[in-house]
């Protein structure tokens, strides 16, 4: 690949290369992107859902509860 690009001018190497590959990969890129949000979405809300619930099963668990430990 080196020997490819040598005798090539900078802008071919840095800006015409890189936007092809943009162009040709882009929707790729953005789907992969998508999926890696939205999954690290998911896992925050499961989390969250899953910290709240035992938060409140030991609420309602605990031997002593009342109105005033909320």
């Amino acid at each position: 690949m080196d020997k490819l690009l040598k005798g090539l001018p900078w802008w071919v190497k840095w800006v015409a290369v890189p936007v092809i590959a943009l162009v040709i990969f882009g929707s790729l890129v953005a789907a992969l992107v998508s999926f890696v949000i939205g999954l690290l979405f998911k896992v925050i809300v499961f989390v969250i859902l899953v910290g709240a619930l035992v938060l409140v099963v030991k609420r309602f668990t605990s031997g002593g509860s009342s109105k005033r430990d909320w």
